[in-house]
């Protein structure tokens, strides 16, 4: 298990687990991040933040910040 922060472009992913409290967490949801969803790296900003995401069909950008809360296998 890794970070998604660690995950290499191209690389299909699944959420194990959300790590943080409260605000942090809840929004991290409400995007449609939740345990057992597939996440796919689509690619990375010029700088490398924020990150391009594939998630349940719709496309996401997140911050590495966030992204390394999010524990994946």
């Amino acid at each position: 298990m890794f970070t998604l922060k660690d995950a290499k472009i191209g690389q299909t992913v699944k959420v194990v687990k959300l790590e943080g409290e409260g605000a942090v967490k809840r929004r991290i949801m409400d995007m449609g991040i939740t345990k057992g969803t597939m996440i796919t790296l689509r690619k990375l900003a010029p700088l490398g933040d924020p990150m391009e995401l594939t998630v349940r069909g719709y496309e996401l950008s997140l911050r590495k910040e966030d992204a390394q809360r999010i524990i994946v296998e």
